[in-house]
């Protein structure tokens, strides 16, 4: 390490001058001695951003940080395991002021609670903000095929209000029930653009089309989850331009909803980013078939239309036929589960007659 300037100085003209020094020797010694200290100092960087070095470091930078995360295939089923049915969810407490008390010295709910609420604390607040870098936020790609119908899981209740009438809230599954959905969920402007490149005419044409004529079996509808109280109400302020741009008859397809949609709901059904649009693809019986998130790609597309129209040929049948269809698939599995179980004891009777012979 190179010492003071003001040390070297005070050396060298003690050494080369002595305490009688004039001007000009002392003027020679700190020339020489700054000169030697340049030397010794290493060259500074000359580079600039626009060099092709740090053009490189960049892109390599860039390149790392896009290869963090990669969206993967949807391989299992998504969903609740019981049925919706209207009334849950609704994120009112309907709890006694003695409900209340009892499960306010329960310790075992005490502890569910802490655990929840650590679980928030612990949540970062820009964590999904920082997610939308990668892949702008998709968080899956969609199944190429259906799920099968008795592995599919189930879509939860939700309650809400809609453009018909935004006094009185009204339960989806009233709406989903009887009937194949496309159904929408975002929170933001951002994430609802991301659902019309799934949806739109414009985007899907032919998931428009089948839409238009199976209009007796099949409908889109649209949820808006907003969980902050302040942007809630000022959706509610604003509801009427919503009403004008949307068809008249959409508009009791169209939820807003503030409540309800639980950390648990979230992670069941795939919400893994409340700032990314979702589209999920539901059966007659409120199941979920086939799901997406963020902005689609023409793979996605194509397997959604061949997903609706599929379910649109199975809802065309008779309800009797397919509850006959299934209790005959749920019979011959029955068959083999009992055929298996009769050869596994014939094998035991075998193993243990050879082990006694």
């Amino acid at each position: 390490m190179p010492e003071p300037p003001s040390l070297l100085l005070l050396r060298s003209l003690r050494a080369a001058t002595g305490p009688t020094a004039c001007w000009s020797c002392r003027y020679q010694a700190l020339h020489s001695s700054s000169s030697r200290n340049a030397a010794k100092l290493p060259p500074k960087s000359t580079s600039t951003p626009g060099t092709p070095a740090s053009q490189s470091w960049e892109a390599s930078k860039k390149e790392k940080s896009d290869d963090e995360f990669t969206p993967q295939l949807l391989g299992r089923p998504i969903g609740l395991h019981q049925p919706p049915r209207p009334g849950q969810n609704t994120g009112v407490d309907n709890r006694s002021l003695r409900q209340r008390r009892n499960d306010f010295v329960n310790w075992e709910k005490h502890l569910e609670r802490r655990k929840q609420l650590a679980a928030q604390v612990s949540k970062p607040y820009f964590r999904d903000f920082s997610a939308m870098r990668h892949q702008k936020g998709k968080s899956f790609l969609s199944n190429p095929r259906l799920f099968k119908a008795a592995l599919s899981l189930y879509f939860p209740n939700l309650r809400g209000q809609t453009l018909v009438n935004t006094k009185v809230a009204q339960d989806t599954t009233t709406i989903l029930d009887d009937k194949v959905s496309v159904v929408t969920v975002f929170s933001s402007l951002w994430a609802e653009n991301q659902t019309r490149t799934f949806c739109s005419e414009a985007a899907n044409p032919g998931l428009h089309h089948l839409l238009l004529q199976h209009k007796d079996v099949t409908q889109r509808v649209d949820i808006n989850v907003e969980p902050n109280t302040l942007k809630y109400w000022l959706l509610r302020l604003f509801m009427y331009r919503v009403r004008r741009q949307r068809p008249a008859d959409s508009h009791g397809r169209y939820f807003l909803i503030r409540r309800g949609v639980t950390d648990h709901i979230r992670e069941s059904i795939g919400l893994l980013n409340s700032r990314v649009g979702y589209v999920y693809l539901l059966d007659r019986e409120c199941r979920i078939r086939w799901a997406g998130s963020g902005i689609a790609e023409q793979s996605e597309k194509e397997s959604l239309v061949r997903g609706i129209a599929k379910l649109v040929e199975e809802a065309k049948q008779p309800r009797e036929m397919r509850v006959e269809q299934r209790a005959e698939k749920a019979g011959n599995m029955e068959e083999k589960g009992k055929a298996l179980v009769d050869v596994e004891k014939e094998l035991e009777t075998q193993a243990v007659n050879a082990g006694a012979s």
